[in-house]
This record gives structure tokens, C-alpha cells and sequence, in this order.
């Protein structure tokens, strides 16, 4: 593994970091496969009793890298397969983990990247945190749980003006709807999500597991629902609409 996450255990609790700063945190397969092979670790470890999923730099993750998607424009079908397929697993993975994630959202996220923080059970954000799909600007298929997850916390009607009007989802607005449970100030969110989940770990672990597993009871249904998003991604992204709207988005990107 490089550094793209960061892993660390300490008193029964994990902490997974995206560090990718430099990047805003977003998605390629190399942290993908990162993530994959820590929260596999993680998964061996019988003595865990929770996680805190945080983020290096100024944005929590920025979605699927529209640039590594444009550089790979001559098989981006194969590349986006791939891409989403991964983002994928690392969602049914994290739901399936049979101990609590605690998120800390301290800021920006956008696209494919809400699928992290929908797959994890307790949600705090900063008050500079939001949430924006873009798939209406690039001209992506929603991916990453805005259609397999979203609606069922928020809302069809709601997902859909979001989704179709690029919405932002702010953080106040964020707890209101279910998404996270609280605000918490930018300094101390990291320790606010400790606190979290060192409350968690002094808990019985069998009944935080069970109570889990029923919580996230429909799992297959999700993980078909997140392979109808890839399906209809990979659909999307080699329309000529797709490849105007990654080169648009990259030229005001540099503007």
C-alpha cells in the first residue's frame, strides 16, 4: 500500500483517513483498492469495536477524479467499469463491517464520495460541510449510492430535485434530512467523532454487531441497486454529452 489511506488502530478503535489531499480526497481505483484492503484488515480484527472514516486536506473527497476519468477517455468504458465497480465494493464492504463507522465530514463532498458517508452509521459534519452531486453539469449517471441510497433516507422527490437541479445539501440541511446526525465545529470534529466512537466501543459488541446487521438487513438489494448505478454510469460516460461536459468542467476547472 502507499499512503492514499492512512490506517490506524488504537484502544479498539480504527481510523481510516483519505489522504489524497492535494487531489481533494477524490476516487481513483489505486485509493479504492487501498480502502478496500484496510477495511479487510479491519474486518480480521476481533478485538475492534468501531471506526472513524476522516479526510486529509481542505475537502472530505470530490467524487471520481474527472481528470483520471478524461485521461483514460480512450477506454473509459473499461475505466469507469472499473472505477464505479470498486467504489462499489468499498460501500457493501463498509456496510457489511460488523462494527460502527463513525464519519467526520469536515467539509466539500461531491459526487460518487456521498456513497461513503451514506455507508456509515453515524455521520457528523462541520458546519462547512455539503453536499453536491454534479452529474447534471458534467453530464455523468448518478453513482455512489445518490440513487440506491439516498432516496431511502431523504426521499425520491427530494433526491430527484437534488440530483436534477445540482442542489447543494448543507450541513444544517444535511441533519434535518437524515443524512448525518449533528453539527460539529471544524476544530473539533475529529474529536467529537472519537468521543463517538469510544462511547460505541464500552457498549456490548454483540449487540452493536446485531443491531448492525439488522440496520443494513437488505444488503443484496443494495449491492443490485449499486450495480444498476455502475450499469447506467458506464452508459453514460462514453455519450458524446459526457465527454463535452468532462472537458468543459476541466477547462473552468483551470480557468
Amino acid at each position: 500500500m502507499s499512503n492514499l489511506v492512512l490506517l490506524d488502530t488504537r484502544d479498539h478503535i480504527a481510523t481510516l483517513t483519505l489522504n489524497r489531499p492535494e487531489r481533494h480526497n477524490s476516487l481513483v481505483p489505486e485509493l479504492l483498492r487501498e480502502m478496500l484492503t484496510a477495511l479487510g484488515s479491519l474486518r480480521a480484527q476481533v478485538e475492534l469495536r468501531a471506526v472513524i472514516l476522516q479526510a486529509n486536506g481542505r475537502s472530505f473527497s470530490t467524487g471520481g477524479d474527472v481528470q483520471s476519468f478524461h485521461d483514460h477517455r480512450d477506454h473509459i468504458e473499461t475505466y469507469a467499469r472499473e472505477m464505479v465497480g470498486l467504489l462499489n465494493q468499498v460501500i457493501v464492504t463498509m456496510v457489511e463491517l460488523p462494527v460502527a463507522i463513525v464519519a467526520a465530514v469536515h467539509s466539500i463532498v461531491t459526487g460518487g464520495s456521498l456513497g461513503l458517508v451514506l455507508a456509515s452509521d453515524i455521520v457528523l459534519v462541520a458546519p462547512e460541510a455539503n453536499f453536491t452531486p454534479y452529474y447534471s453539469v458534467v453530464g455523468f449517471s448518478p453513482d455512489g449510492g445518490w440513487t440506491a441510497m439516498l432516496p431511502e433516507i431523504v426521499g425520491r422527490k427530494r433526491a430527484a430535485e437534488v440530483l436534477m437541479l445540482n442542489q447543494t445539501i448543507r450541513a444544517e440541511q444535511a441533519v434535518a434530512w437524515g443524512i448525518a446526525q449533528r453539527i460539529a465545529p471544524s476544530a473539533e470534529i475529529r474529536d467529537q467523532a472519537r468521543a463517538v466512537a469510544d462511547a460505541i466501543a464500552q457498549k456490548k459488541p454483540g449487540s452493536i454487531r446485531q443491531t448492525k446487521r439488522l440496520l443494513w438487513r437488505d444488503g443484496e438489494t443494495l449491492a443490485a441497486r449499486l450495480d444498476a448505478e455502475r450499469q447506467h454510469f458506464v452508459q453514460q460516460i462514453v455519450s458524446a454529452e459526457a465527454q463535452q461536459g468532462m472537458e468543459a468542467f476541466l477547462r473552468g476547472r483551470s480557468r
